[in-house]
């Protein structure tokens, strides 16, 4: 598929809407996005709420969305934008490992994954193949669903039982953050976070909280694989 840029003459107009907790990341996808002749940015959000509240306004041809987001997961937002705009493509756009998380944002309801720290030609691309009815995921996360699929279908790490929010809390755990600092960036009790935390060692089969911290170090940087 070209992603060649089209023609002034040529031109339609995509709108984008960004859902992004981050302003400065809000920002630098705009820059990037507004300097296209065939995208413009119409709309920000900051979060779940006020994504879902706005979009409707905005009435975007494409949503970017990021995995976390205070007081909601980028996930559950996906799943709603779905469930109410059917034909709408979502194009996730997050810091986190794609290899973490591509494969159940899809599931999910979005039409491509691709990371922050990509290059900027990337991001357009990613951006311009989803509206083109495409799906864009990386040449590797590519090759890896398609093993999935020869393989049934079905993954058997028991990383897959853990419910979106607990995978969430599961991330960040093996990012060194504390009980505490996971409550106030998720807008969640510290209760409800150890009671995530219960259950995320439950479903892993992991003995104590030391186990759980050490599992989720690993599992993030790469060193282990459920």
């Amino acid at each position: 598929m070209s992603t060649e840029k089209p023609t002034a003459t040529t031109v339609r107009v995509s709108k984008i809407y960004i859902v992004d907790d981050h302003p400065i990341v809000r920002k630098g996808l705009c820059q990037l996005i507004d300097q296209e002749p065939d995208l413009k940015v119409t709309g920000e959000a900051e979060d779940a709420v006020q994504a879902m509240s706005l979009l409707e306004k905005n009435n975007p041809d494409i949503v970017l969305v990021d995995i976390s987001l205070k007081g909601s997961s980028g996930i559950e937002l996906i799943k709603n934008i779905r469930s109410k705009y059917q034909s709408l493509p979502i194009l996730v756009v997050s810091m986190h490992e794609e290899a973490l998380y591509a494969e159940r944002a899809l599931r999910a309801g979005s039409r491509g994954y691709i990371m922050k720290q990509e290059p900027p030609e990337n991001m357009l691309r990613a951006i311009r193949s989803i509206l083109d009815g495409g799906i864009y995921v990386s040449e590797s996360m590519g090759s890896r669903m398609i093993n999935t699929i020869a393989d049934g279908g079905q993954s058997n790490s028991p990383i897959e039982r853990l419910s979106d929010r607990e995978l969430e809390v599961f991330q960040m755990i093996g990012e060194g953050k504390s009980t505490r600092a996971i409550a106030e960036e998720l807008l969640l009790s510290i209760k409800t976070v150890e009671s995530y935390r219960e259950k995320i060692k439950n479903k892993l089969q992991l003995k104590n909280a030391t186990e759980l911290v050490q599992r989720a170090i690993q599992w993030v940087t790469g060193g282990y694989e459920f």
